[in-house]
């Protein structure tokens, strides 16, 4: 019976998977971020704080979208956990504030009691960062329950073994050179119709949306493998941001990291963009050869110079071959890192860095 269920079922719901969840509304989308940026700063919400910081001495990571599951065939977050691990290791060593920016645990696909049993190493090593009270949790689309369920706050204590009010965001305030500097931080699922609605959309997408897709073998986590230009949601995100002045926006959601508004590969383009304006043929061979070798089209004819480097994403902590990606923001920088195996030891790669003053307009 399973078995013709998932065969009448899979196709039409996986429509309504694709366009409901991935195709986000811009209005929805800026709304929903203006209301949540809005009610931070004027505390109008529990589940929103302000982090005043140095930007010289104070150092944060902000990782997203572990989806830890039950180390099954259809645990993404598996084969990265050693890279998870040291690099947990490695920031609570270097004294970082710790932001898990949601969907950090699988609940579309698990049970909570099944994420738990299978990831107590991972909690453990969070729990360090809240001990010392560095360590802020946001809750995401896959793991809504910590925002909806009436025994989250009780199932989350026991978790970490004291009370955990789980956030939907975040706003990192500094001044630079006697200038206001706001990092606004949340998961990015603003303005999807299933999983940012009303408080019934969110009960159903945890309740009956996801189990459903689980029934019928759906992936529903499945990173952006095409990350050559950036997604939609990234894009409608990155115009929000674009509109701000002296804010930069950090969501993951996508699973795409994006640098100073650019995808890595985007970074490619706009490079290859001006060595061909200055006839720099050495450079045009080398940047075209890069492309050809992650099998991206060079022949893309967007102009990536007039984007404002205003918005990032911290990409994800489930890559297919076990790599992560996360944001440092440390020593006045904000830097893109990626931890892969290096014969087979979790290795610490810096990918792009920028000094966090180029955000003070003039």
């Amino acid at each position: 019976m399973k078995k013709f269920l998932q065969r009448i079922l899979r196709t039409p719901i996986a429509r309504l998977a694709d366009k409901y969840s991935s195709r986000p509304d811009k209005a929805r989308v800026h709304e929903a971020l203006s209301q949540l940026h809005k009610a931070i700063l004027t505390k109008q919400t529990k589940k929103g704080e302000i982090v005043q910081f140095n930007a010289k001495v104070d150092k944060f990571i902000v990782l997203s979208d572990q989806h830890k599951g039950a180390k099954n065939g259809s645990d993404d977050f598996a084969i990265a956990e050693k890279n998870y691990l040291a690099a947990l290791d490695y920031y609570y060593t270097n004294n970082y504030y710790y932001i898990n920016l949601g969907d950090s645990e699988e609940l579309w696909e698990n049970s909570l009691s099944d994420v738990k049993k299978f990831n107590q190493e991972t909690f453990e090593k969070e729990k360090k960062f809240l001990e010392r009270k560095a360590f802020t949790k946001i809750f995401g689309n896959h793991d809504l329950y910590w925002d909806n369920d009436p025994l989250a706050p009780f199932e989350i204590q026991k978790l970490y073994g004291e009370k955990v009010c789980v956030q939907e965001g975040i706003i990192l305030q500094t001044s630079i050179e006697d200038e206001s500097l706001q990092i606004f931080l949340t998961h990015g699922h603003q303005g999807d119709i299933v999983s940012d609605g009303n408080w019934f959309s969110k009960w159903f997408v945890s309740n009956v949306w996801a189990p459903l897709q689980s029934y019928l073998a759906l992936n529903p986590n499945t990173p952006a493998y095409d990350d050559h230009l950036k997604t939609t949601h990234n894009k409608f995100m990155y115009e929000w941001t674009a509109l701000q002045s002296n804010i930069i926006l950090i969501t993951g959601h996508t699973h795409q990291p994006v640098f100073e508004s650019l995808t890595l590969f985007e970074r490619l383009y706009q490079q290859l963009n001006i060595a061909k304006e200055t006839r720099n043929d050495k450079e045009i061979n080398r940047i075209e050869a890069q492309i050809k070798m992650k099998n991206a089209n060079k022949n893309i004819s967007v102009d990536f110079s007039d984007y404002k480097p205003s918005y990032f994403n911290s990409g994800c902590c489930c890559f297919s071959d076990g790599d992560i990606t996360g944001i440092e923001i440390a020593e006045g920088m904000i830097r893109l890192v990626k931890w892969e195996y290096v014969a087979d030891i979790p290795t610490r790669i810096l990918l792009e860095e920028v000094e966090l003053d180029i955000f003070i307009e003039d």
